[in-house]
């Protein structure tokens, strides 16, 4: 491998690792999407996953009916379906940390259940200012179709 190569694959895993983080972390807000999950949990998303160059882990567990454990990178996170405006949003609140924020991820499961894609919102299109789950529905709903809503999408592989 040449030193360019070289560079250029370790600037891509950066990249590839920093996307993974910023599916959880990427504009924390104070209050869920929904005060309370929109559906029970799927099973179909409970599984061990690995991101397609297979460097990143990530456990999805059932905790109850509705909510869903995460570990993912070291740390634990709380899971609930938020969908709004027809899209399968997800509240994910970082149990890791003392004030226990959230972010707000979109998932999409491909028809065979072994790919799942993560996208979180963008801080510039939900201030993460926003106080009430009231107005970030109605500014989520009102985005719905506004590509800008949504970061890069983060690729994962079922594990077997």
């Amino acid at each position: 491998m040449t030193l360019s190569n070289s560079l250029h694959y370790r600037l891509g895993f950066r990249i590839a690792l920093c996307l993974c983080i910023l599916a959880f972390n990427a504009c924390e807000y104070e209050i869920p999407i929904t005060p309370n999950p929109t559906q029970k949990v799927q099973e179909r998303l409970l599984g061990d996953w690995s991101s397609t160059d297979g460097r990143e882990k990530m456990k999805v567990r059932k905790l109850d009916d509705s909510d869903y454990v995460v570990y993912y990178d070291g740390d634990l996170f709380r899971a609930y379906h938020s969908d709004i405006a027809e899209l399968p949003f997800v509240s994910v609140q970082d149990l890791n940390s003392n004030d226990r924020k959230y972010a707000y991820v979109v998932w999409k499961l491909s028809d065979d259940g072994k790919h799942l894609s993560l996208r979180n919102v963008n801080g510039k299109v939900v201030p993460k200012e926003t106080r009430d789950s009231a107005t970030i529905s109605a500014v989520l709903t009102k985005n719905a179709h506004n590509p800008e809503l949504f970061g890069e999408a983060i690729e994962f592989a079922r594990e077997k």
